[in-house]
């Protein structure tokens, strides 16, 4: 019996790689599509290769200059916020980026006659991005059942986000469980130029506090 296909959006942190086995371990075939948007922490992108090697079918790595708009932290010359999580949406927002992202995603789903799209998002423990949301993730959902010739005639597709109501502490449980190994991940937004975490940033304070309520050693390489 042929397996079905997957696209699924892999940055190379660890939601993504969670997300990624999560669906392998459901059945699918993954393609695997990560966007190197020029983003600031662009060690992210061999992450994910290492990530890919491990549980992908293909993966694609497409090029997206989104410094071209900037507007974001991790796509313009601000700095990026090391003073701990705030209540508002923080300047390391990319605008409309999943939305972006999941509409590339959509694209090479419908050409590879793939029905499902998995994405890691997270609303539980986060940054407070609009994007995380499952409001946005059942809003895309259904944009892609009125946007594609495959969804108006029937065969629909479907938005997995598994880690939607999941802590961090829950994702990082889930990796140990999984089998996976955490360090080949990376979340740092302002890695040094060694590729090591900052350790102060949002994504590095979330991280870090994932695995210490999780009670597991945290594979992080620190700079």
């Amino acid at each position: 019996m042929t397996r079905r296909s997957a696209v699924v959006l892999l940055s190379g942190g660890l939601d993504s790689m969670v997300c990624a086995a999560l669906a392998r371990e459901q059945g699918f075939r993954l393609l695997a599509l990560t966007i190197d948007y020029n983003q600031r922490h662009r060690v992210e992108l061999e992450a994910a290769t290492r990530i890919a090697a491990l549980l992908a079918d293909r993966h694609i790595v497409l090029p997206l200059d989104l410094r071209a708009f900037g507007g974001s932290a991790l796509t313009d010359d601000l700095a990026v916020p090391k003073d701990g999580l705030g209540d508002g949406i923080p300047v390391t927002y990319v605008p409309a980026r999943n939305t972006i992202f999941l509409s590339l995603a959509l694209g090479w789903a419908e050409a590879a006659g793939a029905r499902d799209l998995f994405v890691g998002v997270n609303a539980l423990d986060y940054s407070g991005y609009p994007d995380c949301r499952p409001a946005f993730v059942a809003a895309f959902e259904a944009l892609a059942n009125q946007a594609t010739k495959a969804g108006v005639e029937g065969d629909r597709f479907t938005v997995h986000a598994p880690l939607q109501q999941m802590t961090k502490a829950d994702i990082a449980r889930e990796a140990a469980r999984l089998g996976l190994d955490a360090g080949l991940s990376h979340s740092c937004y302002d890695p040094a130029p060694d590729g090591g975490a900052c350790g102060q940033c949002d994504a590095c304070r979330l991280r870090a506090r994932g695995f210490e309520e999780a009670g597991l050693p945290d594979p992080t390489h620190y700079a």
